[in-house]
């Protein structure tokens, strides 16, 4: 499989996502500063002072995402030999018993949502941060890792890695 495609995918969905976060933050702001008439901002300054922390909270998340596509510039996910331990840039597959799911793990956009080239299956971004992420690397195909997520203990077989 072409990780890079993959790569490449999730650079473009978190420009796209940084797109939304600038223009939201902007928004906000203007809002912020024009969206009342001076005795309306008198009488509920809390309607301005809402809309600058949705600004600020905005520019949070573009930060965050420039901070993720900073992590990808250099990320290049190579094809792992057969029966080695899960890395960074991995594809796992992963079962629990009510099903199964595969997971690409890489080093920003965790929860985006990846189609394989040519349409070939879906692949979820975790992180080596997130719970499954963290129980997976190190280990190999067949062996069993949990993961506590919310407040409920969560069991899974890796079932295949490339």
């Amino acid at each position: 499989m072409d990780k890079q495609a993959l790569v490449a995918q999730l650079v473009a969905k978190l420009r796209d996502a940084l797109q939304v976060a600038e223009r939201a933050r902007d928004d906000a702001a203007e809002e912020a500063r024009e969206g009342a008439t001076p005795a309306e901002k008198r009488d509920d300054a809390r309607v301005a002072i809402e809309q600058s922390g949705i600004a600020r909270g905005q520019a949070r998340r573009a930060v965050q995402i420039q901070a993720e596509l900073k992590a990808l510039e250099s990320f290049d996910p190579q094809p792992l030999p057969r029966g080695a331990p899960v890395s960074v840039g991995a594809l796992v597959e992963v079962e629990q018993e009510d099903g199964g799911v595969t997971v690409f793990l890489a080093p920003a956009g965790a929860g985006k949502e990846l189609t394989g080239p040519g349409g070939d299956g879906f692949f979820t971004v975790v992180t080596p941060s997130s719970p499954l992420g963290r129980a997976i690397l190190g280990h190999r195909a067949g062996d069993t890792v949990e993961a506590r997520i919310a407040t409920a203990l969560h069991e899974w077989t890796i079932t295949w890695v490339g």
